[in-house]
């Protein structure tokens, strides 16, 4: 469902602006549509308030909660069910953050992540982004959100745009506390700056070199770190939201010499900041995470040299929740991942 199909219904019911907008924010908020100072009876028109309850139900079927895997870190993963039998992931982050899919899958078939193995099966709806955030508002508070779940949010950039413009209106989050993450797109970076909520941005980076990105990311737009950087940081100036660079710390693949030595070329004087993520392992794809000790040593030299670099943990590796995991083994096909190759087979 589009939030666009969902606004028509409510007009054609007889709902103005400020009727739409109320329906709209108590659902977005996880909250009773028969809540609030002023009684519906007294607000809304008949046939909206008569056809509530049915809509509601429908808003809330949505997305179901599947299953709840908390971590140590104060995280929690959750595997919900879309009304066709998909599934995807999000992820209860500490601190009021929340973590939300875009896609059922993805495209851009990133050599490390799991989400990718299987390719995209179908987009998401704007509507169902926003229901991952009521349902997960009905869990704990959130007051962030990220668009870094499954799916590359530029591959499905009406429905994830609409998403933001209703969470920073009716749903009551903070501009800069909704972030737009991609690997990269011309089309994400023009449109980004157009509505009237404008996101923070993160740009997956993953490596400094034009060929080890085309390896990592084979089918992401053929744009170069240098190019990529120029246009997050035109974005960040126009927003005065600073940059935050992905990059998730493969052993013996980004964690080189070289690759810091890029790092320092390329971040230094921009405004943003590198957030290193050390491997979340995946079994069966051919990468390791660094030890802690190894990933704190480079961030500090990273620092020292004037990069503002932040280690972060990946919520789930306690719980072998990384980004498509749950969905993995909640698929009823087993995915032999080979070097370079990828195949499905049934129990």
């Amino acid at each position: 469902m589009q939030l666009t199909d969902l606004r028509q219904r409510l007009r054609a019911l007889g709902a103005n602006p400020k009727h739409e907008a109320r329906v709209l924010r108590q659902w977005a908020r996880a909250l009773p549509q028969d809540g609030g100072k002023r009684r519906i009876e007294d607000f809304l028109p008949k046939p909206l308030r008569e056809a509530l309850p049915a809509m509601q139900a429908e808003l809330d079927g949505l997305v179901r909660l599947h299953s709840r895997h908390p971590g140590e870190d104060g995280s929690e993963r959750l595997l919900l069910d879309l009304a066709d039998g998909q599934q995807v992931e999000a992820v209860l982050l500490p601190r009021g953050g929340l973590c939300v899919s875009s896609q059922v899958g993805c495209a851009v078939g990133c050599a490390f992540c799991m989400t990718g193995v299987g390719g995209l099966q179908r987009q998401l709806g704007s509507a169902e982004i926003v229901a991952q955030v009521a349902l997960a508002r009905g869990l704990r508070a959130v007051n962030k959100v990220v668009f870094m779940g499954m799916g590359e949010p530029a591959h499905n950039l009406d429905a994830v745009l609409d998403a933001i413009q209703l969470l920073g209106q009716e749903g009551g989050i903070g501009h800069k506390n909704l972030v737009f993450s991609t690997v990269g797109d011309e089309r994400a970076f023009q449109a980004l700056g157009a509505g009237t909520v404008k996101p923070a941005l993160a740009l997956s980076l993953h490596t400094t070199r034009d060929e080890l990105r085309a390896e990592l990311l084979p089918r992401a737009p053929r744009i170069s770190p240098a190019n990529l950087v120029a246009h997050a940081e035109a974005y960040a100036r126009a927003t005065a939201y600073p940059v935050q660079y992905q990059w998730t710390l493969l052993e013996g693949v980004n964690d080189t010499p070289e690759e810091l030595d890029g790092i320092v070329a390329l971040l230094t004087g921009r405004y943003g900041v590198l957030n290193m993520i050390p491997y979340n392992a995946v079994p069966g794809l051919p990468f390791q995470r660094p030890s802690w000790e190894r990933a704190a040593e480079i961030a500090r030299s990273l620092h020292r040299r004037g990069i503002l670099t932040k280690l972060r943990h990946s919520a789930g590796q306690d719980v072998d929740g990384g980004c498509g995991q749950l969905r993995a083994r909640a698929e009823p096909r087993i995915v032999r991942v080979h070097r370079g190759t990828a195949s499905t087979s049934n129990p």
